[in-house]
């Protein structure tokens, strides 16, 4: 790592976590991952390992299976993981978090142990074909009936590894006459419910990370709601909170190896890179940095209590816009990478251009940015 991101207040135990979880990684290396194994089965053992050792859901209290260590604990392995270039935590912790704010005593007790420790496999229904990237317009709609049920009609989109998973994360409409941000709710939905359909999508590299979701006539109980009807979408945002945090997901001290690799060769290759592509590694420093501080920022909130807001659209253009610009100076820096295999700045190139789409497009978050933060109206012309 170019700097330590978490120098700020840190309690007198996080280095020596730090030196704790190096230790374990050294007796419990990455596995190795078969040529034939799916990637979402290699991440699962990678998961139920790291769990083994106590590393997953370090910031969930304990009676729910978690350490009941602080935010400032968990984005401390992020970070490791980030640095060796090994994957992340699991990504369930933001459902986690999204279960601990929500969910009624019982579920936090029956889900949260269960979620972290990976007997249940859970995937997100957020986007849908008609609003990817604008959840507020969502038509998958969960009609409650007097019996006390609801009965769900819709279609989910770009649903990640749900033919891998047992369970998801719902979002669907309950009222449909009141506003958007107001007439979502939030659901627990076994995957082998009657009326559920998965169907993977074949990318054209041969992938098959996302899947539709068809929803047709399928029965939740009330008690499979998670929250008041309405909490849909103030759940969502606590979600993509952490999903938009570079220190949760590991990124920042990924993107600081490329960095320190970039100010190396600048240095060794002064007379032969172009001033033009000198100033590119500038920026890309300056990207980082700035980064590094909005990330701590959003951090040091979270330790302060403070709610998951609208604000989590500038975590994503700014994570959008370091990490593109990085990929692609790097590509120019190294143009070795563009050749043979195990190319791993090209690899991190191409799913860098996504970035931009996935989780939210960046005109969605300008938009959100412009209407609910700076208070602008809807038409240009108001």
């Amino acid at each position: 790592m170019t700097d330590t991101p978490l120098d700020f207040g840190d309690p007198e135990d996080l280095e020596r976590l730090r030196h704790d979880f190096r230790a374990w990684l050294v007796d419990h290396p990455l596995p190795e991952r078969p040529a034939d194994e799916p990637l979402p089965v290699f991440l699962h053992r990678w998961h139920r390992q790291l769990h083994s050792g106590g590393w997953v859901g370090l910031d969930v209290p304990e009676q729910y299976g978690g350490r009941g260590l602080t935010a400032l604990h968990q984005v401390t392995v992020s970070d490791e993981l980030g640095a060796r270039g090994v994957p992340g935590v699991p990504r369930i912790g933001y459902l986690a978090h999204a279960l601990l704010r929500f969910g009624s005593e019982e579920q936090r007790r029956r889900l949260l142990p269960r979620m972290l420790s990976g007997d249940d496999v859970w995937c997100q229904g957020f986007s849908e074909p008609g609003a990817g990237s604008d959840l507020a317009g969502m038509s998958t709609y969960a009609e409650r009936h007097p019996e006390g049920h609801y009965i769900v009609n819709g279609q989910k989109l770009w649903t990640s590894y749900a033919q891998y998973s047992g369970l998801c994360l719902l979002l669907a409409r309950t009222d449909r006459a009141a506003p958007a941000h107001t007439s979502i709710s939030a659901f627990v939905l076994p995957l082998d419910r009657p009326g559920v359909t998965v169907r993977p999508l074949r990318a054209a590299n041969g992938d098959d990370e996302f899947c539709e979701l068809f929803l047709d006539d399928v029965r939740l109980e009330e008690s499979e709601r998670i929250g008041a009807e309405g909490d849909g979408w103030p759940l969502a945002m606590t979600t993509v909170a952490y999903e938009r945090n570079a220190l949760d997901t590991g990124h920042l001290s990924k993107y600081g190896l490329l960095i320190e690799r970039l100010r190396r060769a600048a240095h060794e290759r002064r007379g032969t890179l172009p001033d033009g592509l000198l100033s590119d590694i500038g920026r890309c420093a300056v990207d980082y940095q700035v980064l590094v501080a909005h990330a701590r920022r959003r951090t040091a909130e979270r330790l302060a209590g403070q709610s998951a807001g609208p604000e989590s659209s500038v975590d994503k253009l700014l994570m959008t816009r370091a990490e593109q610009r990085l990929y692609e100076t790097a590509l120019k820096v190294f143009p070795e990478e563009l050749y043979g295999e195990g190319g791993e700045v090209l690899g991190d190139y191409f799913y860098a251009r996504a970035a931009s789409v996935y989780g939210g497009t960046s005109q969605i978050q300008r938009n959100i940015i412009a209407k609910r933060l700076l208070g602008l109206p809807a038409d240009r012309h108001a």
